[in-house]
């Protein structure tokens, strides 16, 4: 994760930490191929497979590499987060997926997630399902939106860390 990047999520969590109230600020930040063959005509099947798996080794190696930076600042910010990695996971579409339950002054925070999963049509989506706090007043749903697609090979650390920093935002802002 880019130093910028870092620093505005450390900007984010400080200025939550300040209007919340919520004890002290932000701590130090803890530290695929496509194309099918031209010879031979291969299997439905196995195209599909090796298009499922490339897509988990790129889930894997900059996606979740991006969410476990993210997942030790939000900690070490006093938040709690959690990294659900299904990357590897035989039979099912990849994904990863980042829990993010923010520091309350009531307690009364409720667990927001974002996901990055493989969309055998159009490549990795990201969609996020955001949830406020009871404590404010408003009624909580469960519906998720989709905040992006983007092909598997196109697929950056820089694009990653704009969804993470745009969920973690929101997260923040309704909480």
């Amino acid at each position: 994760m880019s130093e910028k990047s870092l620093e505005k999520l450390r900007a984010l969590l400080k200025s939550y930490a300040e209007r919340t109230g919520a004890g002290a600020g932000a701590g130090a930040g803890a530290g695929a191929a496509s194309g099918a063959g031209a010879g031979d005509v291969k299997p439905a099947h196995d195209e599909n497979e090796r298009r499922r798996r490339a897509c988990g080794e790129r889930l894997q190696k900059v996606v979740r590499a991006v969410l476990d930076r993210v997942g030790d600042e939000l900690k070490n910010a006093g938040h709690e987060a959690a990294i659900d990695d299904q990357s590897a996971t035989a039979g099912a579409y990849p994904s990863v997926e980042l829990a993010f339950t923010p520091r309350s002054p009531g307690g009364a925070a409720l667990t927001s997630v974002l996901t990055f999963r493989c969309d055998p049509r159009r490549g990795i989506a990201v969609a996020r399902d955001i949830k406020p706090s009871p404590a404010k007043g408003r009624v909580v749903t469960t519906s998720s939106d989709r905040i992006g697609t983007m092909k598997v090979e196109a697929i950056s650390v820089e694009w990653v860390e704009t969804k993470t920093l745009s969920f973690v935002e929101a997260v923040l802002k309704v909480n």
